[in-house]
């Protein structure tokens, strides 16, 4: 089962057709199908070794895939090159797993980062833009002098979430958001994150084994599995799917079509 398209007027903010990718024989993608709508969020579920990291980079242009279509805004993102592939990446921030701040610079540099180093902005201007999108994520200005490794890890993901927002992007992918937080550390992040997407009116890719955190920031949600789509809906049917793969997954059951095999050679 793949994603259905969406009933819209308005071009996909992202489309993927078909896609598929192989590794070293290995597929990992095998015929993946879906469709975001713009200022919606979508937020991948499934096990490791799925497939779901390699969507996102299929998306952002870092994998071109073996075959199928994928496009931003309908343009075609797998034969894009140079200036049109740089004015296509001014369009997404991130998020990474681990927050990935730069140990050696300050957290206001580490919020310009992109701004600076990307669009050349003027460093006092981009400073001030940085201490605008820490206080967005409720933190002090005083903050920004600090560095990484004087924050708890709550805050460091703050400052990667002022750092994905700072150029205010079009589209923003979360990449295991709420990892290594506690639960309600977890919980304040989802709520940023709700509160900054709609804030920019972004549309949002994000990929999850938090199902707490896939239930805060989702319109809708796909599960991939074996490199396929196994099924698409709205968050608020993710309870009764009809779906025996979602309902081990979301329960975080050992038993089930989701063998402890297939688990086991992913760890």
């Amino acid at each position: 089962m793949n994603a259905p398209d969406h009933q819209m007027a308005a071009t996909p903010k992202i489309a993927m057709r078909d896609v598929k990718k192989a590794f070293a024989g290995k597929v990992v993608l095998d015929g993946i199908n879906l469709t975001v709508a713009p200022g919606e969020s979508l937020v991948i579920i499934g096990g490791s070794g799925t497939g779901k990291s390699v969507t996102l980079k299929c998306v952002l242009g870092l994998i071109k895939p073996d075959s199928g279509s994928v496009q931003v805004d309908g343009k075609e993102v797998t034969k894009l090159s140079g200036s049109d592939r740089d004015e296509m990446m001014a369009k997404f921030g991130m998020l990474f797993q681990g927050a990935a701040l730069f140990d050696s610079l300050r957290v206001w540099q580490n919020v310009a980062f992109g701004l600076i180093q990307g669009r050349k902005m003027d460093a006092d201007q981009a400073h001030e833009i940085a201490i605008k999108k820490l206080a967005q994520v409720g933190l002090d200005a005083k903050v920004g002098d600090l560095f990484p490794a004087e924050l708890s890890g709550g805050m460091q993901k703050r400052v990667a979430l002022a750092r994905a927002i700072a150029a205010n992007p079009e589209i923003i992918f979360f990449d295991e958001p709420t990892t290594g937080l506690d639960p309600i550390m977890a919980d304040v992040i989802n709520d940023l994150i709700v509160d900054c997407v709609k804030d920019l009116g972004a549309t949002a890719l994000s990929i999850t084994h938090d199902m707490a955190s896939a239930r805060k920031i989702a319109d809708h949600v796909a599960m991939i599995h074996e490199g396929r789509i196994i099924w698409y809906g709205k968050v608020s049917e993710l309870d009764h799917s009809g779906n025996e793969y979602v309902d081990q997954f979301i329960h975080g059951r050992a038993d089930g079509p989701i063998t402890k095999a297939a688990s086991f050679k992913h760890l």
